[in-house]
Parts: structure tokens; C-alpha cells; sequence
């Protein structure tokens, strides 16, 4: 295919070493007569593992060139990936003159081409940028998105060091787009690189490298801290992580990693403050693990002020126990809500199958006895009976027996604790507590794998 790469710096310069390696015709375009010159000569803008090897291959097999001039790329290219930078400002926001920029560029290009253009964009760039690219060349080219053009957001996944063997072997191929050509035309683009496809929401696709960044930032300071309260008690911090990373069934996996309610129980909240206190008192400082139970604290007032903003008063909560198939109401996160809207004046129903206070013995009957005597008043065996009495619907557990609620029961705002419905249509009544309208979906279709 013929492409033209926007921006040859880090990653303009390693995309089109390695498509022109996998046989694409590649125009690079740069605002620095130096880096054209560069490639044009045969030698790469960065260092960088191999990239000098192929862009010497590309340039001497004439799969490689780069240009000042922004229409003559466009006009004798299909694609146009936009890949300059988006340095941050003081206050930490984007400063995207450069996208914007390319996008007039292109956008002037394109009022002299007949033939339909998809514009990828590979920078790392905050959710909306899409859009307003889109608006951009619109006005500068005098065509319409999706008739004339089309855009697709691609994020990359390029460590430095790594780069050349990352972009061969991505984790993934990561494709926003609303028209189907464009995510054709990026299938075919990359059709000999060895990754999964992965066809998602224009938005989901721009912010995917900052939830990865941070949870990569986070990962590392999070062993730094392990490390530091190991040290503490002279423990050999590198064994405790090794054996962390051997679990792939919970912590090295999907597990957990699902946006719900706040976590309880008996071992979250207990082991997480013995591992605070242990390093208060060996005075190690530890300020993300110190936030987590801050962090859940807010998960819990987050439900309060949802509930509160319907302006209702009767509220039905299905699951009290911390999690299903449990009836475990130690800590359980949804007490603390419950209790708290009591003192609000709210009227509570609830309804949880495995919490029968006629059946309960041991450890929760104590609990039950001693700690929560009065949630005994509004815990009831019948769900019909919860559901009927209740104007506001919080869905705490995941159920089969809830799953006809919205169709059976209509008239009542559902909350959303575990993202119980994918396809509920439901005249606005409905809200999950970490996702917004779940059918508002931007690009072709939802989120999956081809």
C-alpha cells in the first residue's frame, strides 16, 4: 500500500522503517529539512535497536522517502498516519497545535484529490481529538467525513529500546473508527504483522494508551513500595514479586479488573491496613498504598450521591452480602451505603438470597446481633416484594433471577453495580456507577476482537 507517515520523530520514524520492510510505498513528511534529509540519505531521525538497518533497506529499494511538501504525500499515498508530538503543557493538558496543524495540511491536500483518503491517527492524544481532526479537515479540505475521507484512531505500543520488535509483535491492534473502510484499509495495511485486531469505539481507542501508561506507572511504584516496606524487614523484595507474578489466576490476570462497586470482605479491607500498619510503624512511607482505601471510600460515597440525585426516596438494593454466593456481610461495602441513607431518611428494601436471618448461624449471626440488629427490619426473602416497594433499583450482585427486572418491572431507575445489562434500553432510568449510557456507542459496533 502506499502511505504517507505525518511527524518523523520516535514513532513516525520506526512505523515506516518497518512498513516499508513489509513492502509499503512510504512518503515520510516533516516540518525539519534535516530529518527529510536524514531519510532521504538512508539513515534514521532517532536511535534506536535496528531502525538504522531498515530504513537504509527502505531507502535503497525505493520504498522510502520523505518530503516537505504535505500534498504531494497526500496525493500519491492512501493513507495519511499522523504520528508528530503532543508534548504537555505546564498545567499537564496536551498541547495539540501540531495534530491540528497536519490535519489543515492535509485537510488543503485534499481539496486536489478525487479519490478516497483515511487519515490514521497513531499519536498519543486525549479522547475528542478524533472529532475535531475530522471538523478540521473538513473545513480546510471542503469534503465531508465519511464521503470523501475517513479517520481511525490507532494508538501504538512502542517501548524505546524495543520499538522495532514491538511494532512487528504488537499486544494488540487497536482500531477506532465509524466507517468501515477505514478499518479495512488499516486491516490490510497490517495484515502481515503478527497481532490480534481489535475493533472498538473511536473514544475507547484514544484513551487505551493512558489507562496503559498509568497502570504501568502504577505497577512500578507499587513494587517499589513492596520493596521498600520488604527492605524494612529485611525480606528479599525481588523473591516476594516473583512469586506475586507466578499467580495468573488474580494477580496477573483479568481478574478484578472489571469497573464496579467498592471491595469488602474479610481479607481486602483487614490485609491492606496490616500492610499499611507495617510500614507506618518500620516509618516506610507508602502514599499509593496508603490512598487504595481512600480510593474505595470514595466508591462508596460516589453510590450515595447517585441514589441522592434521583430524588427519590424508596430505594430497593438487590445483594447486601460483599460479594455473591456469599453470606458474608462483614465489610461488606453495600452495609455502609445502606446505613447511610437510613440516617438520610431514605426508605430501604433489601433482598439477597443467601442472606436468610432465619437460616443464618455463627460468625454472621454474631455480626448480624451485634453490629447491624436493625437492617434485620428491611431485609426480605421476596424479591417481587423488594422490587414493587422500591422506585430506585440498586443491582449489587450479579444474577440470573435479576436479569428480566427491566422489561417485568417497568417505571423504575435501575443503579448498576456489576454491569448486570450490555443492551438495556430503558428510557434514560438507567446508570451504571463507572459507565454512562452503555448503547451511546460511537464507532461501527461494540467493542471485540475480530
Amino acid at each position: 500500500m502506499r502511505v504517507s507517515i505525518f511527524g518523523l520523530g520516535y514513532v513516525g520514524c520506526v512505523s515506516a522503517g518497518c512498513l516499508a520492510e513489509k513492502g509499503h510505498r512510504v512518503i515520510g513528511v516533516d516540518v525539519s529539512e534535516s530529518k527529510v534529509n536524514q531519510i532521504n540519505s538512508g539513515k534514521p531521525t532517532i536511535i534506536e535497536k535496528d531502525i538504522d538497518v531498515l530504513i537504509m533497506k527502505g531507502h535503497e529499494n525505493g520504498l522510502l522517502e520523505a518530503t516537505l511538501d504535505a500534498t504531494y504525500a497526500v496525493l500519491n499515498t492512501d493513507i495519511s498516519i499522523i504520528s508528530v508530538g503532543t508534548p504537555s503543557t505546564r498545567e499537564g493538558h496536551l498541547n495539540l497545535d501540531y495534530i491540528f496543524k497536519v490535519a489543515e495540511e492535509i485537510g488543503e491536500a485534499l481539496r486536489e484529490k478525487e479519490e478516497f483518503h483515511v487519515i490514521a491517527i497513531r499519536s498519543t492524544v486525549l479522547p475528542g481529538t478524533n472529532e475535531k481532526v475530522g471538523a478540521v479537515i473538513e473545513e480546510f479540505s471542503g469534503k465531508k467525513r465519511n464521503e470523501s475521507f475517513a479517520l481511525v484512531s490507532n494508538p501504538e505500543f512502542l517501548r524505546e529500546g524495543s520499538a522495532v520488535k514491538d511494532y512487528f509483535n504488537p499486544p494488540i491492534t487497536l482500531l477506532g473508527s465509524d466507517d468501515k473502510r477505514a478499518i479495512d484499509a488499516m486491516e490490510n495495511l497490517y495484515s502481515n504483522i503478527s497481532s490480534e485486531f481489535v475493533e472498538t469505539d473511536i473514544r475507547v481507542a484514544e484513551i487505551m494508551k493512558y489507562v496503559n501508561n498509568t497502570y504501568h506507572a502504577l505497577k512500578i511504584v507499587f513494587a517499589n513500595e513492596v520493596g521498600n516496606i520488604c527492605k524494612s524487614q529485611n525480606i528479599d523484595s525481588h523473591k516476594v514479586m516473583d512469586i506475586f507474578c507466578k499467580d495468573t489466576q488474580l494477580n496477573i490476570s483479568p481478574y478484578y479488573f472489571k469497573p464496579g462497586f467498592a471491595y469488602g470482605g474479610s481479607c481486602l479491607p483487614k490485609d491492606t491496613k496490616a500492610l499499611m500498619t507495617l510500614a507506618r510503624d518500620n516509618y516506610v512511607k507508602i502514599p499509593v498504598i496508603e490512598h487504595i482505601i481512600d480510593s474505595n471510600e470514595h466508591q462508596k460515597d460516589r453510590l450515595v450521591e447517585i441514589v441522592i440525585e434521583k430524588g427519590k426516596r424508596n430505594i430497593g438494593f438487590l445483594g447486601l452480602s460483599f460479594k455473591p454466593g456469599t453470606d458474608d456481610l462483614r465489610n461488606s461495602p453495600m452495609v455502609d451505603v445502606v446505613e447511610r441513607l437510613l440516617g438520610k431518611g431514605f426508605n430501604i428494601n433489601i433482598y439477597d438470597k443467601n442472606v436468610k436471618l432465619s437460616e443464618i448461624t455463627g460468625t454472621n449471626k454474631e455480626y448480624i446481633e451485634s453490629k447491624i440488629p436493625h437492617l434485620q427490619h428491611f431485609i426480605s426473602s421476596d424479591l417481587d416484594e423488594v422490587v414493587k416497594a422500591s422506585d430506585v433499583i440498586v443491582v449489587g450482585h450479579r444474577a440470573v433471577e435479576f436479569e428480566d427486572i427491566p422489561e417485568k418491572y417497568t417505571g423504575r431507575v435501575i443503579i448498576d453495580l456489576v454491569r448486570m445489562w450490555n443492551g438495556i434500553e430503558y428510557d434514560g432510568s438507567y446508570e451504571g456507577i463507572s459507565w454512562s449510557n452503555i448503547n451511546a456507542i460511537e464507532g461501527l459496533s461494540k467493542a471485540g476482537a475480530r
